[in-house]
């Protein structure tokens, strides 16, 4: 969903700064890894170990609050994504026309996001309110989030086919680390973070670029691995 469909790992970034700074931590390229792409509670994770914040609420002698812990931290992350995300967050090039054609032809299609439910909520109840979604997963839907298989794993056993008959469409390190675990082709279109190459990855500059009938070679081995679509 993010910085795939919607172009929302720029508000994240945004966010993240925003509480990075609140900690007296300031960001820059070099927490890009541990930001884009991740779930907030391992940016939340990264912030703390940053900022030598305690891994817990903890109280100091004077029972005065100490700085707050990756809970408390993630929970700043997510409110201040979310009053970005509420105040609208605009379609990626290309992504309308697409999801439009699998609509067409009948190709169902879930979105797979490390976003907590309630972002994941307001996006598809906002920017993606007229995409008919076969369901979406968020980072509150499985044990693990990405760059763990799980999510599509479960997406996989929701379609009722195997991840191998799936094309994830992915644009973060760990989205395509996740999707490729699980066995699916990956589409990597990059929005902040370069991906690397790897078995059964094939890149595109946008998704204005990427048809169903690219789609539909890809997954059955048509295209060329670690090449364009």
């Amino acid at each position: 969903m993010d910085g795939t469909l919607v172009d929302t790992e720029v508000l994240w970034w945004d966010a993240t700064e925003e509480i990075a700074a609140r900690l007296g931590h300031r960001l820059t390229d070099a927490d890009a890894p541990e930001v884009v792409g991740r779930a907030v509670e391992d940016t939340a994770a990264h912030l703390v170990r940053a900022t030598r914040a305690p891994a817990a609420a903890d109280t100091c002698a004077t029972g005065a609050p100490d700085a707050p812990g990756a809970a408390g931290v993630a929970a700043e992350l997510t409110a201040a994504f979310q009053e970005r995300v509420d105040r609208g967050a605009p379609l990626r090039p290309g992504a309308a026309r697409l999801l439009a054609e699998l609509e067409r032809a009948g190709v169902p299609f879930a979105l797979v996001s490390a976003s907590p439910r309630s972002v994941v909520d307001s996006v598809t109840g906002g920017a993606l309110a007229q995409v008919p979604f076969a369901f979406t997963l968020s980072a509150d839907d499985t044990v693990r989030t990405k760059p763990h298989p799980d999510p599509y794993r479960e997406a996989a056993q929701r379609l009722g086919v195997p991840g191998a008959a799936c094309v994830a469409v992915e644009d973060s390190p760990d989205g395509a680390a996740s999707a490729s675990a699980a066995g699916c082709a990956v589409l990597v279109v990059p929005s902040l973070l370069p991906v690397p190459p790897g078995p059964g990855r094939v890149f595109a500059d946008s998704l204005d670029v990427v048809s169903l009938a690219s789609l539909r070679r890809y997954v059955a081995g048509g295209a060329a691995a670690d090449g364009p679509v």
